[in-house]
């Protein structure tokens, strides 16, 4: 028994060490990138033992919020101007700034045969077109610039609905408020109820999504790992499972 016993409390004592070792950080993320966040920071949490807490909203509020002293250590936003403004306003490590994700942009409703691709905004059948915030989210200024390039844009302005992040304007639509709304491809993985049409890349510029270590997050064992862990092959697995282009591909 007491070889046992003494495996037990190796291990315990081990198990003990990890504990001790595990750390914490605060991470912003970019309402879009919800659910394969928290996927990626439960995998992360499984193989390190640090803990991701995970805050969800627009980027441009993470901005402002950061800039007014937020507690946060990693910002995944969901653009690359604001992680790059925020090494240029000495809050981030400039070599710590990355694409982890390039977003995709979907007209969708729930009810079938709705979408069927533009024609579906030039017939504009529908009372009302949910999308984000443009000026805090970059969804939100992808579907504007895509309802410009198609010269639809006046036209569909007093059908907008509003909201203040990308996860609203699938609310909107989810709830039906909206019949038809902007959304991110991430956020219809695992279904294909309803209709929709992936915008064509054309029509908008590139949803680069950035992330970056906050100069609060450079002692922070955690936040350092985390950002390591998002660059690796189990998270990029994840991101591109959620509907998401890596950079470097086309």
């Amino acid at each position: 028994m007491k070889p046992l016993r003494s495996i037990a409390l190796a291990a315990g004592l081990l198990l003990a060490c990890a504990s001790a070792r595990a750390a914490q950080t605060n991470v912003a993320v970019a309402a879009n990138f919800t659910d394969a966040a928290k996927e990626i920071a439960a995998a992360f949490k499984l193989k390190t033992g640090h803990e991701a807490v995970l805050s969800f909203g627009a980027s441009g509020q993470f901005y402002t919020q950061i800039t007014q002293g937020a507690p946060f250590q990693v910002l995944l936003s969901a653009d690359d101007s604001r992680p790059k403004k925020l090494v240029e306003d000495g809050l981030a490590l400039a070599d710590s700034r990355f694409t982890y994700a390039i977003g995709k942009l979907v007209l969708w409703s729930k009810s079938p045969g709705l979408v069927t691709g533009e024609e579906t905004l030039k017939v504009a059948t529908f009372a009302k077109l949910s999308i984000c915030n443009p000026a805090a989210a970059p969804y939100g200024l992808a579907a504007v610039e895509t309802m410009k390039s198609l010269g639809l844009y006046d036209t569909l302005k007093p059908k907008l609905v509003e909201g203040a992040t990308i996860t609203q304007a699938y609310q909107f639509v989810e709830t039906g408020n909206a019949e038809i709304g902007f959304v991110a491809l991430s956020q219809l993985t695992g279904s294909e109820a309803g209709s929709r049409w992936v915008v064509p890349q054309a029509l908008y510029n590139p949803i680069r999504q950035d992330a970056v270590l906050l100069k609060t997050g450079a002692g922070n064992e955690a936040a350092r790992a985390f950002i390591a862990f998002l660059r690796g092959p189990e998270a990029r697995a994840i991101i591109e499972k959620y509907g998401y282009v890596l950079d470097g591909q086309s």
